[in-house]
């Protein structure tokens, strides 16, 4: 099973400052702008210091209760493109967990 980019919803429900939690094959994941804050309403310019974040850690710890050392980050560029490219990250990653699993 892969992760559809289209499952992490548009760029548009990050911009009001939400994350999308999910799991898949034993590795939860969460995508969020970073700094998680609405944006919607702000200029392009004041959005501009903002990336889109994809962390990962194992099953079954919610992201509150995992260590902070239990979980990998990457950063993508806030935009439909960087979701796209976190999708594809996040299905890469996927496989190291079940390899380890």
């Amino acid at each position: 099973m892969s992760i559809d980019p289209k499952e992490l919803f548009s760029i548009t429900h990050y911009e009001y400052g939400e994350a999308y939690f999910g799991s898949c094959d034993g590795m939860r994941f969460r995508v969020a702008r970073s700094p998680l804050k609405n944006v919607h309403f702000d200029t392009p310019e004041e959005r501009a210091d903002g990336v889109l974040l994809a962390t990962v850690w194992p099953e079954p710890m919610n992201f509150a209760s995992t260590p902070e050392t239990a979980k990998t980050s990457h950063e993508f560029e806030f935009s439909e493109k960087g979701l796209g490219e976190a999708a594809g990250w996040l299905n890469e990653i996927k496989e190291e967990f079940a390899t380890h699993a």
